[in-house]
């Protein structure tokens, strides 16, 4: 749609009044009733990601020479993430964008290095479980590596299935924890061992828990080894904006060692303007969200992480149980903050009837059923839910799901 720009510009108390006037119909999150696309870990923490976003919005993250500091704080960042996810001495690892970018960063890593040190040449495949997030096939798409999906075993990645798909050409294998349909963490501990027998390159996707998962172990959780504690690992995302509650965006993405990380880096030279070293595929990179994030991190702590995080478990434990008492079907056995549930008859239907009363949530298609993705500010409204899942049930009553019926997730 074309737009004219305005020949004069607009004061900025009527501009603001009029963005905040165009939020109305956004889902309020400020009161929980959104279980996806938000993370609210409370006012605080708000205030923080707001205060040092701003104070460093207008650095570059490209130019760690001009800005010290950036580079100070990413490194902070990236000590903290490789500390918390066992990561051995010289690991190493970058701040990114999001998940995708840091999917995509791994995977082009681990091209790069399996032709640098397994002399692969041609069309190259990853192999993944069908759980794993669909950024493995964006940045599939745009390196033109073949994507090969395996079946599932008990809702998790199946390491026979997995091991049955690679070969020669296989550049990474890939386990989730937890993976986001169904919020379950995979084998990690025998994906592993089948990396390390097969000299396979084993990338854990922790955009969802990698900042949540330890902090609830920490807490008493039941958390089997899912990060650099297994020794085949070679890399990791974990989003910071996420579980970590830092503002958006940013991610980390983590390296077993500096040789590993240094397959990612891009360095090119043939150019007027000399040569440019980029970590990662931008460019500019925000300095507020860096900032942001050390700010963050640095303000909760550890302790402040394990009370956060147990606000999470805390709701996801009243819903889980309103649930099942309900009759309804939860996938697998969810530890972290994410949960998938079936057993209603028009998914579709039931997810509209809860946003009228103002909820907005995520669904599933295999099975068809509704998904949350809990934040501490959901302990506050977890009965809230249920009742409000009651409401809608019964106002639908018995509604066929239509034939065809798909879930969606973003877009």
């Amino acid at each position: 749609m074309r737009a004219s720009l305005p020949e004069a510009g607009e004061a900025w108390p009527e501009l603001k009044a009029r963005m905040a006037a165009m939020g109305g119909g956004d889902v309020d999150w400020r009161h929980g009733r959104a279980a996806v696309y938000v993370f609210n870990a409370g006012e605080d923490i708000e205030a923080v990601q707001e205060a040092a976003y701003t104070m460093y919005m207008a650095e570059n993250g490209l130019g760690p020479s001009a800005f010290p500091s950036l580079k100070s704080m990413e490194e902070a960042v990236i000590g903290y993430g490789l500390s918390l996810l066992h990561a051995p001495e010289g690991a190493a690892g970058s701040i990114t964008s999001g998940g995708t970018d840091s999917i995509t960063m791994a995977l082009k890593a681990a091209r790069d290095h399996a032709r640098r040190t397994r002399g692969v040449t041609g069309p190259v495949n990853i192999v993944l479980p069908r759980s794993a997030h669909l950024a493995f096939d964006k940045a599939a798409a745009l390196m033109e590596i073949e994507v090969r999906r395996v079946a599932l075993k008990e809702l998790l990645a199946d390491p026979a299935a997995i091991d049955a798909a690679a070969d020669g050409q296989t550049v990474m294998i890939v386990g989730s924890a937890p993976c986001f349909p169904y919020g379950l963490i995979d084998p990690i501990g025998e994906l592993g061992r089948l990396a390390e027998a097969r000299g396979l390159w084993l990338h854990v996707d922790a955009c969802v828990g990698g900042y949540a998962a330890p902090f609830v172990r920490l807490n008493g959780g039941d958390i089997p080894d899912f990060d650099f504690a297994v020794p085949g690992v070679s890399s990791m995302s974990a989003d910071l904006h996420k579980y970590g509650f830092c503002a958006k965006g940013a991610s980390t993405v983590l390296f077993r060692s500096a040789e590993l990380h240094k397959a990612m880096i891009f360095d090119f030279r043939d150019w007027p303007g000399g040569r440019m070293v980029t970590p990662t595929l931008a460019g500019t990179r925000p300095g507020g969200a860096i900032a942001a994030a050390y700010a963050v991190m640095s303000y909760l702590g550890v302790e402040g992480y394990r009370a956060r995080h147990k606000q999470v478990t805390d709701a996801r434990e009243i819903i889980e149980a309103g649930l099942r008492a309900r009759g309804y079907q939860v996938q697998g056995r969810p530890q972290l903050g994410l949960i998938a549930y079936s057993g209603m008859t028009n998914p579709g239907a039931l997810w509209m009837k809860l946003r009228e009363r103002g909820w907005f949530t995520s669904t599933t298609s295999e099975p068809p059923g509704l998904h949350l993705m809990l934040s501490p500010v959901h302990l506050g409204v977890a009965q809230t839910y249920l009742d409000d899942l009651d409401w809608a049930a019964k106002a639908l009553g018995d509604t066929p799901a239509p034939a065809g019926e798909a879930a969606r997730y973003g877009g």
